[in-house]
């Protein structure tokens, strides 16, 4: 393959000339240090003529560079760029788009012999009789890197060729892909679709009173969250809308803190005075959610805290509960298990407005982008104020799994990624399920470390006598606390007295199947899942109405439960016995449980 550089292009460039899809050798390539979030690449480039180390790599390039498909003295065809004037009036040229014509390895070495471009000092450009002028590269997108590319001195350099983005309304300026935007520029107008919209957050402290949103935008070069606070609240909360496409200029941006975000972009944007927003109605070429998913079982090798974009099946669901925070306000709280084709389960926590309306009933396709992982109980997560989180998308990994789960997925049984592996506090791992006397046959609990497992049982009997205790009202301890007989109640731990103190419930009951029977222990959340009561109202109940308190443990025997339960040989006083303490009580999915019981059905049939 014949390929010329397009000698002059440098200089239009230097400039500030728009050039035409140019044909460029990278002569050196350096690494930015110090810079947070991605890594930035800087570039020498040559025409043949001259070189310019101005170019700057955009970060979703990066990979060319980190599996060596962009080295020095490979061609590239640069397919669009974005030239910037920082406030010392250097020029820079971000590469948003490029294709390598000829590798470093077809390459032999440099090519010409170029110098350093300095205005005034150009090198004369040999005139080519045997290569016509080039014509401008339209259609950048058809680009053929089979086909011989050649580029000869160009009078189109210097011309403004048709821009490939479209201008704002009004043209007072032209449209940038959000890949090149940074702190330094100063006139520039995006065109990006929203893909996510926070809702109003407000805020009190010694410095006033505030509020906030937040959106999430993308183009077809990359993505950017944008905040904005108080004035800009009032002025386009009501304008933006999820899905919708809109021209948006003069933004304030700043590195990104990514506690906050987990977008691939070193900056984010907040909405000023000078901002515009205005709705464009041609947007079918601008892209939806960008999502950069992992597989169920990846995640118990990623670090805790790490934001992870999810895609599964919605295999089971909780109903809504309500928590309350630590700032003393009440929250909706919803569990769903996920299920992909790596066969894993994952169970990810869905809170507020997302939580009620939030129907599993259908098993939907469910993406979420930027959710967190945690390795509360293994490998969990949370649907955060900023993750984005789609029913059924649109889009080729939904149908893929659709596909396999309604052919082949449905049938299995899963495995837990947000179960403990037998009590090494690890993550990951399936919970087996047992039969009380499988519990008892096979040892259960009598190893190093406790064993975990889940069984379909009845409750039969519930011990009220110290079925519940005054706690240190503190949000982290649960420490018994003494009565002072003064109105004070003193919490040793937390070397504290408390005019107040909460109920915590430590419940004990004997839980059946149709071979065994079990004593087990349930603490606060189990025991309010059993009784279906909270313990500061069975604390009050207690002291004030025996009879009612009464027919609530009535009420909750012979309900059945699908339990997960730890079991470890514990030794008191030179005994020792099993401990069986329930992880959580949840009512029976009669639909899986069936299915569970016609897989062993058949599982024995065959042998």
């Amino acid at each position: 393959m014949t390929v010329k550089l397009s000698e002059g292009a440098i200089e239009a460039l230097s400039k500030g000339n728009e050039v035409s899809s140019p044909v460029l050798q990278v002569v050196n390539i350096r690494r930015i240090e110090g810079s947070s979030g991605p890594a930035r690449f800087r570039l020498m480039m040559s025409d043949g003529l001259n070189t310019m180390s101005s170019f700057m790599l955009a970060t979703q390039l990066n990979p060319m560079v980190e599996q060596n498909i962009l080295a020095t003295n490979c061609i590239c065809l640069i397919k669009r760029n974005v030239l910037n004037v920082l406030k010392d009036g250097r020029r820079v040229v971000i590469i948003v788009d490029l294709e390598v014509v000829k590798s470093a390895d077809d390459v032999d070495g440099k090519i010409g012999d170029p110098t350093p471009y300095v205005e005034g000092q150009t090198k004369p450009q040999q005139p080519s009789v045997s290569n016509p002028p080039a014509r401008p590269f339209q259609q950048r997108n058809t680009y053929n890197s089979d086909a011989s590319v050649s580029r000869a001195p160009s009078k189109d350099f210097g011309r403004k060729p048709n821009p490939s983005l479209p201008n704002t309304p009004g043209g007072s300026s032209k449209v940038v892909p959000i890949a090149s935007l940074n702190p330094y520029q100063s006139k520039w107008t995006i065109r990006a679709r929203v893909t996510n919209k926070s809702s109003i957050r407000t805020w009190s402290n010694s410095r006033g009173d505030g509020k906030l949103f937040s959106m999430e935008i993308v183009d077809e070069s990359g993505e950017i969250r944008v905040t904005g606070f108080n004035e800009q609240v009032d002025k386009y909360y009501s304008l933006i809308e999820i899905s919708k496409v809109y021209y948006i200029s003069k933004g304030t941006l700043k590195i990104a803190n990514k506690q906050y975000t987990s977008l691939k972009n070193d900056y984010e944007m907040t909405l000023n005075s000078d901002t515009s927003i205005i709705p464009c109605d041609d947007a079918q070429d601008v892209p939806m959610v960008q999502f950069d998913f992992i597989s169920i079982a990846e995640l118990e090798n990623k670090d805790k805290d790490s934001v992870v974009d999810v895609i599964g099946i919605c295999k089971s669901f909780d109903e809504v509960s309500k928590i309350t925070t630590k700032a003393n306000r009440e929250v909706s709280k919803r569990t769903v298990n996920l299920m992909d084709m790596s066969g894993k389960v994952v169970t990810a926590t869905l809170w507020g407005e997302e939580a009620e309306k939030f129907d599993g009933s259908t098993q939907p396709v469910l993406a979420i982008k930027g959710a967190r992982l945690s390795d509360f109980g293994g490998r969990s997560l949370s649907v955060l104020f900023s993750s984005t989180m789609m029913l059924n998308p649109d889009i080729p990994e939904a149908y893929k799994l659709r596909g396999w789960f309604d052919a082949e997925g449905h049938a299995m049984e899963g495995q837990s990624v947000s179960e403990m592996k037998g009590g090494s506090g690890a993550s990951g791992g399936n919970t087996s399920w047992k039969t009380l006397s499988e519990v008892k046959a096979e040892n259960l609990g009598h190893g190093e470390k406790a064993d975990y497992f889940t069984c379909v049982a009845t409750i039969v009997f519930l011990r009220k006598e110290n079925c519940m205790y005054q706690a240190c009202p503190s949000q982290d301890c649960n420490k018994k606390v003494v009565d002072q007989q003064n109105g004070l109640f003193r919490c040793e731990k937390c070397d504290r007295e408390f005019p107040n103190f909460k109920y915590r419930l430590i419940l004990s009951a004997n839980i059946a199947d149709f071979g065994d029977n079990q004593w087990v222990t349930c603490f606060q959340e189990s025991a309010e899942a059993i009784l279906g009561q909270n313990a500061g109202y069975l604390g009050e109940l207690r002291d004030s109405n025996e009879q009612a308190f009464e027919e609530v443990f009535q009420n909750a025997n012979f309900t059945t439960y699908t339990f997960r339960n730890r079991v470890k040989l514990e030794t008191y006083n030179d005994e020792s016995r099993i401990k069986a303490t329930v992880v959580d009580a949840k009512p029976v999915d009669h639909k899986e449980y069936s299915k569970r019981l016609i897989m062993n059905i058949r599982k024995h049939a065959t042998q």
